[in-house]
């Protein structure tokens, strides 16, 4: 008999916590009522951390968390508090740090032992029920007979955390240069893999961060080399199985080295960084395909994660049910070959070769994920068939696949809206119509901004985190404004409307108030408004999504110039040479603040546009990548500091300005870009 049971989480609206929410286990969720009930019990804490679409989250908790007699064992001597990582980065980096150091390694679920005043004592990531189960006892043992021994253990693991985040102040001269650029990427390039594409390691993530810098880098150098790299990188993902060829978007990473097959999860975050990527691959190549992907992204992003506030949704899981009823990774989107033929008839030969339903393209069970291997051009010449007819015929394919694959069980959606990723997303939008011009991708964007302004944005410009049934929660990160800032200055750039500017620089005005630590020249992760952790993080390495601190960096860059504070410029600068010893060895987990560094190594230009014809003028840049570059423009007078004095009634004028020295106005852009390019 199936018993029906309910804990603490019932009241939350975190999708991953109201998974967990008819466990047997006696759940609650992170607070200061479940911490104070650990003290008052004197009871050991469990803290669980997950989110709503990994796979090894759903296992662990089919094979333990659902179990009446695991439950027993952890109601008994714990007290259980279960944590959505996406909700709570914070606590989540905590407890990373603590499992990083326990075991050198980290990753969801993750599973904390704490005291009962939250310093950790032991915890790892998935655990079968076995070993859980003999962890929980040796643990609780432990603490009955010789709980000093955990308390000692926790004393010297308090302090390894904190020395995580411990930055040293450099005390060289600040040198920004060239050459250092060059070495820190001479180094990286040992681990590229030139034929698949990214890293030699495996799995294989995507990190946009990583090749919107080498992007960057390569095209300002005029490395060749590195360009084919990079292009070869963006070509082998989108091929891969990672990327959906039905439905748009991608998956967060790939199992294999060859871009196959992925956990099959879609995260906002990774889609939204990987529109802007490609959408800048296309303008620095002009290869069509990755104008192909932008577009079938943003219509995934429109169709699947979209609300309609405008505000964008989480993640889909990467598990789905089968047709008998059962949840499997990836369900929803393999294919057999039988289900093929019979849905595509005459076409399956020419499609199974198109997708390689072969040996390269089978995973297993019989199922296949659809990878491409050559271009359209390369295999309409191999196939003797004309571009236009392969392309309508891969086109009726999409159309045919899509409508049987929306007949299945779709995958659980995580519809809570995070603040930060709605950013990322945001400017997605904002560079896909910058660089294709295309009005919807504007109008999304706007639409989103509003909804952060009009919801997530208080009137002491502090910001939520979180959103999710017409209800604003939980105290923002430094992501959420490193992120926010970032998207409104990037809107502004593309509407030329001032309060998004005004916005982003109120906005940093309330970080370095709340957050920033001018010793150490860093931000926290979290306010000075919120309850003590254990520890106060500072996120200052790059991963998929960049550090906090790393966009801080530049968005105070370009604030410095939007507003002329030269504070700002001294406080950016300051931050990359606070982390420029940790940059050269490791050079790609700080790809963000690489980017910085080539503002200040190369030349940065303001392009200002001011008169009637300014959008029309800052459309025909757009159409070229110059990555060195910021925007302003207006068709009136303005006080600002960057159109102020610049008006002359009917004429447009463009200002090429750098190092607060401008060259002589001109009106016609041609002459305006050899000013920057020459």
């Amino acid at each position: 008999m199936k018993h029906s049971y309910t804990n603490d989480l019932i009241h939350e609206t975190s999708p991953y916590l109201l998974q967990h929410a008819h466990n047997p286990v006696n759940w609650r969720p992170w607070g200061q009522k479940a911490l104070d009930q650990a003290k008052k019990e004197n009871k050991l804490i469990i803290v669980s951390i997950g989110y709503a679409a990994c796979h090894w989250c759903h296992v662990m908790e089919h094979e333990s968390f659902e179990d009446p007699k695991v439950a027993e064992i952890m109601n008994a001597n714990y007290i259980n508090i279960k944590v959505d990582r996406e909700e709570r980065p914070d606590i989540d980096q905590v407890y990373m740090s603590a499992v990083q150091l326990m075991t050198g390694s980290g990753g969801w679920p993750l599973n904390m032992v704490t005291l009962p005043d939250g310093r950790p004592v032991w915890g790892g990531t998935y655990f079968p029920k076995g070993d859980w189960i003999e962890a929980l006892n040796q643990i609780s043992d432990l603490y009955k007979n010789q709980p000093e021994k955990l308390v000692e253990y926790a004393d010297k693991l308090a302090l390894g955390i904190k020395e995580v985040d411990l930055i040293e102040k450099n005390t060289n001269a600040i040198n920004f240069n060239l050459d250092f650029i060059d070495s820190a990427v001479k180094q990286w390039s040992n681990h590229f893999d030139h034929q698949k594409g990214g890293t030699t390691r495996v799995p294989k993530f995507m990190m946009p961060s990583n090749y919107n810098f080498l992007l960057r880098y390569a095209h300002q150098n005029n490395d060749k080399e590195l360009l084919d790299f990079v292009k070869t990188t963006l070509t082998k993902i989108s091929f891969g199985g990672i990327y959906d060829h039905i439905g748009g978007g991608f998956s967060r990473y790939a199992t294999d080295g060859k871009w196959h097959v992925p956990h099959f999860e879609k995260m906002l975050y990774d889609n939204a960084q990987l529109v802007s990527l490609y959408a800048d691959a296309y303008l620095a190549t002009g290869d069509t395909w990755y104008k192909e992907v932008v577009y079938e992204t943003l219509n995934f992003v429109t169709t699947e994660l979209t609300n309609k506030e405008g505000a964008f949704y989480s993640s889909l899981d990467a598990d789905s049910k089968t047709p008998q009823g059962e949840l499997e990774e990836g369900a929803f989107y393999v294919w057999t070959k039988e289900e093929l033929k019979k849905i595509l008839a005459n076409d399956y030969d020419l499609f199974k070769e198109y997708y390689n339903i072969n040996s390269f393209g089978l995973w297993e069970k019989g199922n296949y994920v659809l990878i491409k291997s050559k271009s359209n051009k390369e295999f309409a010449i191999d196939h003797s068939i004309g571009a236009v007819e392969l392309s309508e015929k891969i086109t009726k394919w999409k159309k045919i696949l899509l409508t049987e694959r929306n007949k299945r069980p779709k995958p659980r959606l995580d519809d809570k809206t995070l603040t930060s990723w709605n950013a990322l997303m945001l400017k997605g939008y904002v560079d896909a119509y910058r660089v294709f011009g295309d009005e919807k991708f504007l109008n999304a964007a706007i639409k989103n901004a509003t909804f952060i302004k009009n919801t997530q944005l208080k009137e002491d410009y502090s910001l939520f985190h979180n959103y999710k049934d017409g209800k604003s929660t939980i105290n923002g990160y430094l992501e959420d404004y490193a992120l926010v800032t970032e998207a409104f200055i990037a809107l502004y750039q593309n509407t030329f409307d001032q309060q998004w500017l005004d916005i982003s620089k109120q906005l940093t005005e309330y970080t370095l108030l709340h957050f920033f630590d001018k010793n150490k020249n860093v931000f926290y992760f979290t306010s000075d408004q919120d309850p003590d952790l254990i520890t106060r993080t500072v996120e200052y390495q790059d991963n998929v999504i960049p550090a906090s601190n790393s966009i801080m960096a530049k968005n105070l860059f370009l604030l410095s110039h939007y507003f002329d504070r030269s504070d700002y410029l001294e406080i950016s600068k300051n931050m990359l040479h606070t982390i420029q010893p940790q940059i050269e060895q490791y050079a790609s987990g700080y790809s963000n603040w690489l980017e910085l560094m080539l503002n200040f190594t190369f030349d940065f230009y303001e392009f200002v546009v001011v008169g009637p014809d300014m959008r029309t003028k800052i459309e025909e840049v757009n159409k070229l990548y110059i990555p060195n570059k910021l925007i302003a423009g207006s068709t009136f007078d303005s006080d600002t500091p960057l159109i102020k004095n610049r008006f002359v009634s009917n004429k447009t004028l463009i200002y090429v300005c750098q190092n607060s020295t401008c060259k002589y106005p001109v009106e016609n852009t041609t002459e305006a870009v050899k000013l920057i390019i020459n």
